[in-house]
């Protein structure tokens, strides 16, 4: 049976996120507009409690900067990371590509902000994901080598395209038998280490309503199907890590994959809240303190507006 978390995203935060991070920001044909919404997360995550730490990681010679946000310091203690990245390809604006995902991000990280869990979460704003996940192979491979436990990883990308059209999904050869053509549902997408991760995430992503959800494992970390490696969740694969993709299928639905027809209006903003109750729903599965989860209607912190950066 379908059922509703406590608390619901807020539409007009979800609309500000989306009207802000939707502008070109490519790190290298808008290096300061893409610095410009580092800072705006790194304020909006402030403002909801958290910690925030920036990563540094390099291509073609340049600094750029992975963001964290996390409610304790620093430790060796398992956790949960959910990422979405904040850059752009060129002459694109980037609606649901990626600032859907982005969204989704910072909303499910103020909701969940009071609440109490038996596992750690850490958010992650991912830097490079458009040349090669550049930003999350460095942090994937900077988890490996120090050796720090991870419980799984969900990649946010592109979660905010649907069509109710006949047709409007398209699939390759050997899925379509398996999966609707029309274009309304989240995918679940895994490799074989992550099953138990997509089974628990899957259960929680169904319980939203008016939420069609659909799953995919894949052997061989996902390399008999390249396209499932496009996004920050495949260095997590290759690193040895349980690891999701979250996604709206991208290219396979979104006729405005990196075109700059890629604008908010196209978005489905009612699709996009339930993505966050759905992951909400899923970190509360991972073992709450309950009371804080009867509370959190009065003490999630209020939305914060204009910090950072100018609409």
């Amino acid at each position: 049976m379908r059922v509703s978390i406590l608390i619901k995203p807020d539409t007009k935060q979800i609309t500000k996120h989306l009207e802000i991070i939707a502008q070109p920001r490519n790190p290298f044909t808008h290096p300061e507009k893409l610095a410009e919404i580092e800072s705006y997360l790194e304020s909006e995550f402030r403002s909801y409690g958290y910690g925030t730490e920036k990563k540094p990681c390099c291509l073609n010679g340049q600094k750029f900067n992975n963001l964290i946000a996390r409610k304790i310091p620093a430790g060796n203690s398992p956790r949960l990371i959910v990422g979405a990245h904040f850059d752009a390809v060129p002459g694109t604006y980037g609606a649901d590509d990626n600032a859907s995902g982005m969204a989704v991000l910072l909303e499910s990280a103020r909701l969940i902000s009071p609440m109490s869990f038996a596992s750690r979460i850490d958010f992650i704003a991912f830097n490079l994901e458009e040349y090669g996940m550049a930003g999350s192979t460095h942090y994937a491979n900077f988890l490996k080598k120090t050796g720090t436990p991870i419980l799984g990883m969900l990649s946010l990308e592109m979660v905010g395209y649907t069509s109710s059209k006949k047709g409007s999904q398209k699939l390759p050869l050997a899925l379509r038998p398996f999966y609707s053509d029309i274009g309304n549902f989240l995918a679940l997408i895994g490799d074989s280490q992550s099953a138990d991760l997509l089974k628990k995430t899957a259960a929680a992503f169904k319980g939203i309503e008016d939420l069609p959800v659909e799953t995919l494992t894949l052997p061989a970390k996902g390399r008999i199907f390249p396209e499932s490696r496009l996004s920050d969740h495949a260095p997590f694969w290759d690193a040895g890590y349980p690891a999701l993709l979250v996604t709206d299928t991208s290219f396979f639905r979104n006729p405005h994959y990196h075109l700059p027809s890629d604008r908010i209006e196209t978005l489905d903003v009612k699709f996009i809240c339930r993505v966050t109750e759905g992951l909400i729903r899923f970190a509360a599965s991972l073992g709450s303190d309950h009371s804080s989860l009867e509370n959190c209607r009065q003490t999630v912190p209020s939305p914060v507006t204009g910090l950072g950066i100018d609409n």
